[in-house]
């Protein structure tokens, strides 16, 4: 037998009735036809066969014990015809709508499939998994409504590519402090205050934009930025944190670019300790390295992102700031950031969190 099981066909179903006709056994015919006798035995099962001593009982005719090939053969093709199950998703089915319009705000087939979990507890039919919406957008015949769904994912592409490292063309920082020696608290992640950043650059490395997330709650700041610079990460970072309690000024983890050789003075200029990743360890910023992957949504590779000004850059960090995330237990970031405030002791608008 090959390794690919193909369908018993009309001849195979002809030749099991001749010789279950001359009473063979189901392993005899299972050599003369090359097969499994567990092939041959199904066959038979599924198809009315009954051994000699039940026919005689029954009062069913001997011949064959019942089987007839070409019945099998019209019972299999039908079979063949008729889908096992009904999908769960499809363009015309009662969920599409929900999960269509829920895509159109950029959430997450993730997200999705938790939320209507939440609005659906006890309805097994109107809860999908994520994989299943996945399936069904990418399972659709080429067309305008495949593009459309696909740019609505985050990544936008059918397969994931592993990531370039390419050659290191950062200048050396001085008097880093190394994020071995990082508090604690602030690996821990349970206290507010300890951030990460990270610089998202534009089309030609021409335009930038500054990401700060705080590890605790995932709350993201965004900072326009002039350009690149040391000068401009200086001026943006600065002004970003000022609003903030002091309390809420820990620690910030950074990677070795050059835009940080000012860091002494942005440490004085908040009163945060900076912390520095080891080269080629992005992992050490994870919590900055998947929301830069989710912002790519907002901000894409190849824009020009001076075009953005700062309170444009705002309400993308609100829409962040409000998606519920699955390591918040599906809460969103703003309420996390405000329920933490609280627990410390940290006097915080509300309205605030939400537009910072």
């Amino acid at each position: 037998m090959g390794k690919n099981y193909e369908q018993l066909s009309a001849e195979e179903r002809g030749v099991i009735f001749t010789m279950k006709f001359e009473d063979k056994s189901t392993r005899e015919i299972a050599r003369a036809l090359v097969r499994s006798p567990s092939t041959i035995s199904r066959e038979l099962k599924r198809n009315d066969w009954k051994p000699a001593h039940e026919r005689a009982t029954m009062g069913r005719p001997p011949i064959a014990g019942g089987y007839n090939s070409r019945r099998a053969g019209l019972r299999a093709g039908r079979l063949r015809r008729k889908p096992r199950r009904e999908r769960k998703l499809h363009v015309d089915g009662p969920l599409w709508p929900q999960v269509r319009e829920l895509l159109a705000k950029c959430h997450s087939p993730e997200q999705i499939s938790a939320q209507l979990k939440q609005a659906h507890p006890d309805e097994p039919t109107l809860n999908v998994s994520h994989e299943t919406i996945y399936h069904a957008i990418y399972a659709m015949p080429r067309g305008e409504l495949k593009r459309e769904l696909i740019a609505l994912l985050r990544r936008g592409r059918s397969t994931r590519r592993p990531r370039s490292r390419g050659e290191d063309r950062r200048g050396k920082l001085t008097d880093m402090v190394s994020i071995h020696v990082r508090p604690p608290e602030a690996n821990e992640r349970v206290l507010a205050g300890h951030w990460e950043g990270d610089l998202i650059k534009g089309a030609g490395n021409r335009s930038a934009v500054g990401t700060l997330i705080d590890r605790s709650t995932l709350f993201l700041m965004l900072v326009k930025m002039d350009d690149s610079t040391a000068e401009a990460a200086l001026r943006g970072y600065s002004a970003a944190f000022a609003p903030l309690d002091p309390e809420l000024l820990k620690t910030l983890t950074y990677d070795q670019g050059k835009e940080m050789a000012l860091h002494k003075e942005l440490a004085k200029a908040t009163g945060m300790r900076i912390y520095f990743c080891d080269p080629h360890s992005p992992w050490q910023r994870g919590i900055c390295e998947n929301t830069n992957g989710l912002l790519r949504q907002y901000l894409p590779k190849g824009a020009d992102l001076s075009v953005l000004s700062q309170r444009q850059l705002d309400m993308i960090a609100i829409e962040m700031n409000n998606r519920p995330r699955k390591t918040l237990g599906w809460r969103t970031p703003a309420q996390v950031f405000i329920e933490n405030c609280k627990k410390q002791g940290i006097e915080i608008n509300p309205a605030v969190a939400l537009g910072l």
